[in-house]
């Protein structure tokens, strides 16, 4: 043999035989914190495998017989307090051993980030400080068609782009979003009713996130810390109707209305976060008040529309915005309490012992406290 074809040969072998898994993340799909769903996408197509266990030595799997590049599998995380090691596999193609924090026992951290926007300038070093045992995105995670073909519903190369950007951060943190605009814009404006702006079903984003129930609108719980997350699907709910309708009805007869109802009449968690991505104060005059009347039963609403941090109280409710990016120059609320231009995100711990949730806002640049407030549990 050649030695350039012997080079050829040998470079093809070690990249078919050896080919390492680097793109993954998680979610929760099932109804409660119990299991998690570790995505991961690979070149060539195969079967989806997690090796996993309590030690890096791993001990249990989890298949998904089939062909796929892109995988979802489902394992059981029951053990509190622990730190799960795993791997996952598609036939040659496997990644390194990784690990993630397994739920705790006393005081739980969750980040709360949005307008990500596959952006890789980003700079999560604060976030990942503050070792967050869950993040949310409260929108805009990716812009579909940015890295993908326009009009092309199914495409997830943006999300994927997404996950890139806090490749470390992604693997070894589960990741809760909410539908965003940006999400399911599959053109950069809407020619017609015919030719929209955006995939009202969110087709990319539901085939790329394994979340729960409906996907584009979830509820979620973990028992231990007697909370409840809530996810609406309200963007730009003022084009609603025209080429550039950003989100599903929500008008009081809407299946996402009476859906959002009835889940929060049903609530029993003492804990209660509801999220979305238009401004609180457009949400609340929707559905002739109803919006409002439903939330006011959570214990906060956030907010992933308005680039600036803020804080607002109505009637006793307390709303956020939240924005990983800064310097925005529209949407803030006239009533806000508190206002900051910083980009940010949230820390929210809450402890259980205490039975109290505290909610800080944080400068993405430097995590230094920018407000604070402490929450009891809501009355039922």
């Amino acid at each position: 043999m050649k030695p350039t074809l012997l080079a050829l040969t040998l470079a093809f072998l070690s990249t078919s035989a050896f080919a390492k898994v680097e793109r993954i993340w998680m979610t929760h799909q099932s109804p409660d914190n119990s299991k998690i769903v570790i995505s991961w996408e690979t070149t060539n197509p195969g079967d989806s495998v997690v090796e996993f266990g309590t030690s890096p030595q791993l001990g249990e799997s989890a298949k998904v017989d089939g062909s796929r590049t892109l995988h979802h599998v489902e394992i059981p995380i029951p053990q509190k307090d622990v730190v799960y090691h795993y791997r996952v596999k598609s036939g040659d193609q496997v990644s390194d051993i990784n690990t993630f924090k397994g739920y705790p026992s006393k005081l739980l951290r969750i980040a709360v980030v949005a307008n990500i926007r596959a952006d890789a300038k980003l700079n999560f070093a604060a976030i990942k400080k503050d070792d967050p045992h869950l993040l949310i995105s409260a929108g805009d995670t990716a812009m579909q068609y940015q890295f993908a073909t326009q009009a092309d519903k199914e495409a997830t190369k943006s999300h994927s782009t997404a996950i890139d950007t806090q490749a470390d951060l992604f693997k070894s943190t589960p990741f809760m979003v909410s539908l965003g605009n940006l999400d399911r814009k599959i053109r950069p404006n809407g020619i017609s009713m015919e030719e929209p702006g955006y995939d009202i079903a969110a087709t990319g984003y539901r085939k790329f996130f394994a979340l729960p129930g409906k996907e584009w609108i979830w509820a979620w719980d973990i028992p231990d810390f007697d909370l409840r997350l809530i996810s609406v699907d309200m963007s730009h709910t003022g084009d609603f109707g025209k080429p550039n309708q950003a989100c599903n009805a929500f008008d009081k007869d809407s299946e996402q209305f009476k859906w959002f109802e009835e889940t929060m009449n049903s609530t029993k968690a003492g804990f209660v976060i509801t999220v979305y991505g238009e401004t609180s104060g457009t949400v609340r005059r929707h559905a002739e008040g109803g919006w409002k009347r439903v939330i006011e039963k959570s214990s906060i609403a956030i907010s992933g529309e308005c680039y600036h941090a803020e804080r607002t109280e109505v009637d006793g409710m307390t709303y956020y915005n939240s924005s990983v990016r800064g310097n925005g120059t529209f949407g803030h609320d006239t009533k806000a309490a508190f206002s900051d231009k910083s980009a940010s995100y949230k820390l929210i711990t809450l402890d259980r012992d205490a039975g109290t949730m505290t909610v800080e806002i944080k400068a993405l640049d430097d995590g230094r406290v920018l407000d604070s407030k402490t929450f009891k549990k809501r009355a039922q």
